[in-house]
C-alpha cells in the first residue's frame, strides 16, 4: 500500500510538474510585459527626441513634455499592478455600468463649457490638472460591454437578426457622439473592433453585408457634408500637388521626407531635422516618422514587430481561452487585440501615406496620458486573462490527478 501510494504522489508531482511546463507558454504573461515595457521605453525615448525643440520653443523648457510622459508611465505601472490583481470576472459584474459611464462622457465632452475645443475638436474634459479625454475609456468599456453580451446572447448573435443587431444599436449611439466631436478616427476603431468580435463569436457574414453597406453610405453622406474631409482624401490621394503641398497635404509630405532622409538605418538619434518645426505634432500622431528619420527602415521594423507581437500574442490568448469554454475573456482578449491592431495600422498608414490624416496616437510611442494610461490597462487586463487560464487549468488538472490516485489507493 505505501508503495502504491509513493508511486500516485511521483505520478501526481511529475504530472503537474509537466503540466506547468506545458500550460505555461514559454513567457506568455512576460512577453506581454516585456513587449510593454519595451515599448514605453521606446516611445519615451523617441517623445523626448520628438518634443525637444517644440517643448524649449513653448515653455523655455526642452523636456517638459518628457517629464509628463515620464509621470504618466510611472501612473501606468501602478495602474497595470492594481489591473493584475482584479479578476477578469469583476470586469464583466460591472460591463452595463461601464457602457453607461462610457456614453455620459460622450455625451458630457459635447456640453459648451465643458469640452475643451482643440482645433476645433471638442475631445477633452478639462479636470485641471488632466485632460480626460473620453474617446480612449469608450472604446475599452464597450468593448467590455460586448465581450460580456457576446457571451450572454451568443446563440442568438449567431442565428437571430435581433441579436446580431442589438449591439450594433450601441456600436450606432457611440458613432453618433464620436461624430460631433468629431473624431472620425476612434469611430473607424471601434467600428473594425465591434465587427472582429462579433464574427469572431460566429456571426453569419451575409448578416454584414446590409451593416457594410450602411456604413458606406453614411461615409458618403460624411464626406459630402463637410468637404473638409474630401480635402483630406484629395490631399491624400497626391499630396505633393500645388494646391496641397503647403495646405492639407503639409504634414504627409513632411512626414514622407523623414521616411526619406532616414534610408535603412536613420540619421542618429536626436539628428532628425523635420521635428525642428517642420513636421507639425511631430511628438504625438507622426512619432513614427522620426523613429524613421532617425532609425531609418531597421528601426520603424523594430517597432512594428513589437506591436505585431502584442497583437499575435492577444489572440492566442483569446483562443486558448475560448478552447477552454470560457467566453467573456476570451471576447475581451480578441476586443483587446483589435484595439491595438486597429490604431496602429491606422496610425502606420497615416504616417506612410497609405490612409488620410488621422489624429490617432500610437500606442505607447505617441505623447499623451490618456492613450499611455489605457494602453497599459489593456494589456494588464490580457495578462490577468491568461494567468486565470492558468491557473484554472493547473486546479483541475491537480483534481483529476487526485481523483486519480484516490481510486488507485482502494
Amino acid at each position: 500500500m505505501n508503495m502504491q501510494s509513493s508511486a500516485v504522489k511521483a505520478t501526481k508531482d511529475s504530472t503537474l510538474e509537466l503540466l506547468q511546463r506545458r500550460t505555461q507558454v514559454p513567457g506568455q504573461p512576460n512577453t506581454l510585459l516585456v513587449v510593454m515595457f519595451l515599448l514605453m521605453t521606446i516611445g519615451l525615448l523617441m517623445m523626448t527626441s520628438a518634443s525637444v525643440e517644440i517643448a524649449n520653443g513653448q515653455y523655455n523648457d526642452p523636456f517638459f513634455y518628457f517629464k509628463r510622459q515620464l509621470f504618466f508611465s510611472v501612473l501606468t505601472a501602478v495602474i497595470v499592478v492594481i489591473t493584475l490583481t482584479i479578476p477578469v470576472r469583476a470586469w464583466y459584474s460591472i460591463s452595463l455600468p461601464l457602457l453607461l459611464l462610457s456614453f455620459a462622457l460622450l455625451a458630457l465632452v459635447l456640453v459648451p463649457g465643458v469640452g475643451r475645443v482643440v482645433n476645433g475638436s471638442a475631445r477633452w474634459i478639462d479636470l485641471g490638472f488632466y485632460n480626460l479625454q473620453p474617446s480612449e475609456l469608450a472604446k475599452i468599456f464597450i468593448v467590455v460591454y460586448l465581450a460580456a453580451y457576446l457571451e450572454r446572447h451568443r446563440f442568438s448573435v449567431v442565428e437571430t437578426w435581433v441579436g446580431f443587431i442589438k449591439p450594433m444599436v450601441i456600436l450606432a449611439g457611440a458613432i453618433v457622439l464620436l461624430h460631433f466631436e468629431p473624431d472620425h478616427g476612434a469611430m473607424v476603431i471601434l467600428i473594425g473592433t465591434t465587427f472582429s468580435m462579433i464574427f469572431l463569436a460566429g456571426a453569419k457574414l451575409h448578416r454584414f453585408a446590409l451593416v457594410l453597406m450602411l456604413c458606406v453610405s453614411a461615409v458618403a453622406a460624411l464626406a459630402v457634408m463637410k468637404p473638409y474631409v474630401l480635402d483630406r482624401f484629395s490631399s491624400f490621394l497626391n499630396p505633393w500637388a500645388a494646391e496641397y503641398v503647403y495646405g492639407e497635404g503639409y504634414q504627409l509630405t513632411q512626414a514622407l521626407i523623414a521616411f526619406g532622409r532616414g534610408g535603412w538605418f536613420g540619421e542618429g538619434l536626436g539628428n532628425s531635422i523635420q521635428k525642428l518645426h517642420f513636421l507639425p505634432e511631430a511628438h504625438t500622431d507622426f512619432v513614427l516618422a522620426i523613429v524613421a528619420e532617425e532609425f531609418g527602415f531597421v528601426g520603424v521594423s523594430v517597432v512594428v514587430g513589437l506591436f505585431i507581437t502584442l497583437v499575435a500574442q492577444a489572440f492566442k490568448i483569446g483562443k486558448r481561452v475560448e478552447l477552454s469554454g470560457n467566453l467573456f475573456p476570451a471576447y475581451l482578449a480578441y476586443g483587446i487585440a483589435m484595439l491595438f491592431a486597429c490604431q496602429t495600422l491606422i496610425n502606420v498608414g497615416v504616417n506612410i501615406g497609405l490612409l488620410p490624416t488621422k489624429g490617432l496616437t500610437l500606442p505607447f510611442l505617441s505623447y499623451g496620458g490618456n492613450s499611455l494610461l489605457i494602453s497599459g490597462f489593456m494589456v494588464a487586463v490580457l495578462v490577468r486573462i491568461d494567468y486565470e487560464y492558468v491557473q484554472n487549468l493547473l486546479k483541475s488538472s491537480v483534481q483529476t490527478v487526485a481523483g486519480s490516485g484516490k481510486r488507485g489507493v482502494r
